[in-house]
């Protein structure tokens, strides 16, 4: 019987990929002025940014609940999997990932939880790692090893316009935040061990996206990579970044993405976000 998948919705897969991979995600919730609704289901990215730029709109996150990983992991038992590898975002960014730990608790050995230590395609990439092993009918421990060693192999790399956003919702430190403000710099950040850290400080927007390609550049290294490029309701900034990123890798580069993040990273990173995941192929 084959192991099955389950991430969370931060993952933000490519629309093409849609039905290509067996994977069951668990929406996280987002609330947009005391209105709650499932992220990607009854909430959108565009609802969000809408929200972020009107005066007075209060926007805030939730994990799901335990009981509905259980209920997840139980249907999936039911319908005859012998085991289940449960991939989501960092645990130091959402208690998501302490979530599925505890609906986990109750299943014994047949659930094995990964905490991706990253977001985005980040999560993506390792989720979708451990579905194709899991198609190939690999076991549940070699499943959740495919998972955890592709979270390992990913750097992502973000813009923001301000740290304002992150900084209202405790993903980065205030002192970091006042001091990007007080300089009037556009940061760039990255994803460390599980944790938003400033990478990078910029003048201008257009300083920032350059300096992006040269890091993704920079966290290829010398493998063969995919990339995903993410956006809010910026389409044709990403397809640039993209562009320009390609163009760099040249034969290097396999597989590139660009999707739109969803309504939670977009509540805590605000309006002009872009960001490059890098994933390295062995």
């Amino acid at each position: 019987m084959p192991v099955a998948v389950v991430t969370d919705s931060t993952a933000y897969l490519p629309a093409e990929l849609s039905g290509s991979y067996d994977l069951t995600v668990v929406p996280l919730t987002v609330v947009i002025n005391g209105t709650e609704g499932p992220e990607g289901e009854q909430i959108q990215p565009a609802e969000v940014a809408r929200a972020l730029s009107a005066r007075r709109s209060m926007v805030s996150t939730s994990r799901p609940a335990p009981s509905q990983f259980a209920d997840a992991y139980r249907k999936l038992l039911d319908a005859g999997a012998d085991g289940i590898v449960s991939v989501h975002l960092s645990a130091k960014l959402s208690g998501t990932y302490e979530a599925a730990c505890l609906a986990a608790a109750d299943l014994g050995d047949r659930v094995r939880v990964v905490d991706s230590k990253t977001t985005g395609m980040g999560l993506g990439f390792a989720a979708l790692a451990a579905a194709q092993a899991a198609t190939e009918g690999k076991d549940l421990a070699s499943v959740r090893d495919e998972a955890a060693d592709h979270a390992s192999r990913v750097s992502t790399l973000f813009y923001v316009d301000t740290l304002e956003f992150l900084r209202r919702g405790g993903r980065i430190g205030a002192a970091q935040a006042i001091l990007g403000t007080a300089l009037a710099v556009k940061p760039i950040l990255h994803v460390v061990d599980g944790a938003i850290v400033v990478r990078d400080k910029v003048r201008t927007a257009g300083r920032a996206l350059a300096k992006l390609v040269d890091l993704a550049v920079e966290a290829a290294a010398d493998s063969d990579v995919d990339i995903a490029v993410h956006h809010l309701q910026s389409p044709e900034r990403a397809a640039a970044l993209a562009d320009a990123v390609a163009m760099r890798l040249t034969t290097r580069l396999r597989d590139s993405y660009i999707t739109e993040i969803g309504a939670v990273v977009a509540a805590h990173v605000g309006p002009g976000v872009a960001g490059v995941v890098v994933h390295r192929r062995l």
